[in-house]
């Protein structure tokens, strides 16, 4: 079968998409600031693509007129193809000071923020009772 209208179509269409989407669209490029941290922006990407087209069934006129091998010529085409693309931010890498961070976009900042500080929040808890052992055993050597 050679080369079908809908094939060049589809072929432009998704040649664009692949200049429009790639990897440093949704991780983007990092941006240094003034104390060391580096930002880096990350992104939602939804794509959607469509093609279609029909070819024309030949009018009774032109059944008559055959190309030069007896067969009858290509049928007409119609077609059309089209895609979108929805870039939309989500959140923030902030690497710097020893710390890695992600700041999220969207609304449920807090429950973020919450999960966030748990890790350090438990350190805390354990370096608070690991004192409290070592003031204990400190007390009980200083008897013997």
């Amino acid at each position: 079968m050679g080369n079908h209208p809908i094939e060049s179509l589809m072929k432009t269409a998704m040649e664009s998409i692949q200049q429009i989407v790639d990897v440093n669209t949704i991780v983007g490029d990092p941006v240094e600031t003034h104390d060391g941290s580096v930002i880096i922006p990350i992104s939602r990407v939804s794509c959607g693509f469509a093609a279609g087209g029909s070819e024309f069934a030949p009018t009774e006129d032109s059944k008559e007129h055959l190309n030069a091998g007896g067969q009858a010529s290509a049928l007409p085409f119609g077609g059309g193809a089209g895609a979108g693309v929805s870039v939309q931010p989500v959140a923030f890498l902030v690497v710097g000071n020893g710390t890695i961070r992600l700041l999220p976009v969207d609304s449920n900042v807090v429950v973020d923020r919450l999960i966030d500080t748990v890790p350090d929040l438990l350190d805390r808890v354990v370096g608070m009772f690991q004192k409290k052992k070592r003031t204990a055993d400190e007390i009980i050597i200083a008897r013997d």
